[in-house]
């Protein structure tokens, strides 16, 4: 091999296994944000019984606001991990959980209900996104350990045959792509949304009965 034919060959080698490398880390972390998420938003009423107990108005403020950020913050990056499940290739060719893309479509849809109402005030609203993190939890768990960590044990190897992306790929790519027609009309209608919130006027509402504020006009100086 000439020299330039063996740089290429050490640059592809270098690029596919820091790809490869990526994929695994991510996939391999994917369980512990999983984790967090769930525990964060189940946790809430820990958090407001501990937030009962502040004297301090500002403790209170910062403990609440720290929550918050938390756990939105690992709900979005849980999210933005669960991306590598839409990617074709790594689909085919990795043992993935089969249903990772419905998991990362309640996730979606979980954000949606936290982006359009107020979940810490509705509680409704917060059960809503409740069953969609639990939903999305199942998916992703059930299939991740009893089909793609369960390979050592006999009695589930049909199972995981099924649910393991790289040994079903036909219905990994179905379902794959059936996810990724919910996440674009998802998002398709926070845009929507957002388009919209953002047309809005800015000006305060009046009460009933309550006249117009008209600023008085400036004097000129002579």
């Amino acid at each position: 091999m000439r020299p330039d034919q063996i740089a290429t060959a050490i640059t592809n080698a270098l690029v596919m296994g820091g790809a490869q490398w990526l994929v695994a880390t991510i996939v391999a972390f994917l369980p512990a944000l999983w984790t967090m998420t769930l525990i964060l938003h189940l946790g809430r009423p820990y958090v407001l019984r501990t937030l009962r107990r502040c004297g301090l108005r500002l403790g209170a403020d910062v403990w609440w606001m720290s929550y918050v950020i938390m756990r939105d913050a690992v709900l979005l990056l849980t999210f933005a991990f669960s991306w590598v499940f839409f990617a074709p290739n790594i689909v085919t060719n990795d043992a993935l959980p089969i249903t990772g893309p419905l998991a990362a479509l309640c996730l979606l849809l979980a954000l949606a209900v936290k982006l359009s109402r107020r979940v810490d005030d509705d509680v409704m609203a917060y059960r809503l996104a409740t069953v969609f993190l639990v939903l999305g939890a199942t998916l992703y768990y059930g299939a991740l350990v009893f089909a793609v960590e369960a390979t050592s044990q006999p009695y589930l190897a049909g199972f995981g045959a099924a649910f393991t992306s790289n040994t079903n790929p036909l219905v990994a790519q179905i379902i794959m792509y059936v996810s990724m027609v919910g996440v674009v009309l998802v998002a398709g209608w926070l845009f929507v949304r957002a388009s919209l919130s953002a047309n809005r006027t800015m000006a305060p509402r009046l009460k009933a009965g309550q006249p117009p504020v008209t600023k008085e006009p400036t004097p000129v100086a002579r």
